[in-house]
């Protein structure tokens, strides 16, 4: 499914007024405090020609400029262009789609246990998103394959994304030199034409919060941008430690910090794709411990969900996020409440909607299972309810005589496949012949479903030249850089 065209309404959570003092807050916090752009001296001077007020690496803006640099250029929405041009996905609007989560270190599943992720999970992965019809991103950084050496690694990824799939995937963002070749792995795989006029791939940055980009961050945002290649500016936040304790001020700051982010790419390349993003959360006062599913974070969603739509670009949310380490209760209710607020928010771009465990540490082989199946609800809903003649099934009144079923009927058998989702994790069969099965619980089916699904798995078919290219850049880039592992 080349992404979701949503059917039903957003959530507004707050009247205008109350919008406009979250902003009118962001514009005082962005005057009166700044944002620091530390070691990026080009970054400095963009800002400086632009208006804003530059001292030293700290730089101020007036109310309203920041935003009218983003509206003059940012685009609405965009195409990110999948090398099968059948899975290209529109970002922006009332579109939405699902990516994988990002960046855990470790992988779990219920044979092996936690342990740390290698190339083969990260290559596993992106042949399960490859087979789920409800994640339209490859995803990214999957899992950290920490068996490949830290700065060779971006290489393996990227790579895997474009041999074993051909969905959308996110490229390398840890420095500019690793920017660059994902950049120049996609000229090979699209051509260089194709490249220079579109999307072919997305940037996650997060901002150092509170109120700064280092120089890595806003380097790295201005070698995509110059590529023309899209950017996700996403701050992160959890109240109490990198914003404040109360909701609505940490929402005023990442409203703040997301917004000059994606000016800086309009003043690198007006018109770049960007996507205005936010991770903001809670935490435990008590132990500083990341919270997820929590309701001042739902509430957040919303109020960004308006914010974005007031300025006029597309939104990223959070995902299934949990903090617990296996996938059981605590993990269900927290990823279906971190995820549904997102979506009633309005985001287009979902990172981290699948296999996210232990606040992000751990990507989870049976919790991806379960996340995707968990989307293809979303997807159900989000498209809405008919009102054709189908739906009102006339024809079966006709049908079938008073007191009688409908199972048999023309109509239900028209609709057989398509009119309920069905799950293929869980289990809606009566007690015995469930135990006559094994007793298993969704995890132990999820289980079942990613071996089969690796076992099924067929590769996309790939130019042979282009493949022998894409390896021969990858010798030649590791050949020049001795291993390094941290």
């Amino acid at each position: 499914m080349p992404g979701i065209r949503r059917a039903i309404p957003l959530y507004d959570l707050l009247n205008d007024e109350g919008i406009g003092s979250i902003e009118r807050h962001a514009d005082r916090i962005l005057q009166e405090f700044g944002i620091e752009f530390r070691g990026d001296a080009e970054a400095l001077r963009l800002f400086g020609e632009a208006g804003a007020d530059v001292r030293g690496e700290r730089v101020r803006f007036e109310p309203g400029l920041v935003k009218h640099i983003v509206q003059r250029s940012a685009p609405r929405e965009f195409v990110h262009r999948a090398r099968n041009p059948q899975r290209s996905v529109t970002i922006g609007g009332q579109h939405a789609a699902f990516a994988p989560a990002y960046g855990p270190p470790f992988v779990r599943d219920l044979e092996k246990g936690r342990r740390y992720a290698s190339l083969d999970d990260f290559v596993n992965f992106v042949k399960l998103a490859y087979a789920s019809p409800y994640l339209h991103y490859s995803g990214g950084t999957v899992c950290e394959p920490v068996d490949i050496p830290v700065n060779k690694r971006h290489l393996d990824m990227v790579y895997s994304h474009m041999r074993y799939s051909d969905k959308p995937f996110l490229g390398g963002i840890i420095n500019v030199e690793r920017a660059r070749d994902c950049i120049e792995m996609c000229r090979i795989l699209f051509g260089e034409r194709t490249v220079a006029e579109n999307c072919v791939m997305l940037g996650n940055v997060n901002v150092n919060s509170p109120l700064v980009y280092d120089g890595i961050v806003s380097q790295v945002i201005r070698t995509y941008a110059e590529a023309g290649q899209g950017v996700v500016i996403c701050p992160f936040i959890l109240g109490g430690a990198m914003g404040p304790v109360t909701p609505t001020a940490s929402i005023a700051q990442a409203h703040a910090e997301a917004m000059v982010g994606v000016a800086l790419t309009q003043l690198v390349k007006p018109g770049t794709p960007a996507i205005y993003g936010n991770f903001l959360s809670t935490m435990s006062l008590r132990s500083g411990a990341p919270t997820f599913g929590q309701p001042e974070a739902a509430l957040a969603y919303m109020a960004v969900g308006q914010l974005a739509r007031a300025v006029g670009v597309p939104l990223r949310c959070g995902g299934s996020f949990t903090s617990a380490k296996i996938c059981d209760a605590q993990a269900a209710q927290e990823s279906a409440d971190s995820l549904l607020p997102a979506l009633l928010s309005g985001t287009n771009f979902v990172l981290h909607a699948a296999g996210w465990l232990e606040g992000g540490l751990t990507m989870g082989y049976e919790k991806l299972i379960l996340d995707a199946d968990h989307l293809g609800m979303m997807t159900k809903m989000l498209g809405g309810l008919a009102l054709d003649d189908n739906a009102f099934a006339l024809d079966a009144y006709r049908e079938i005589g008073h007191g009688e079923h409908f199972l048999g009927t023309r109509h239900t058998l028209a609709n057989y496949d398509t009119v309920y989702y069905e799950s293929r994790v869980a289990d809606s069969n009566s007690f015995e012949q469930w135990e006559l099965e094994g007793s298993n619980d969704a995890e132990r089916r999820a289980l079942r479903i990613w071996k089969q699904q690796l076992d099924e798995y067929t590769a996309p078919d790939l130019d042979p030249a282009v493949d022998e290219a894409l390896l021969a850049f990858m010798k030649g880039r590791k050949s020049v850089m001795p291993d390094a592992w941290y």
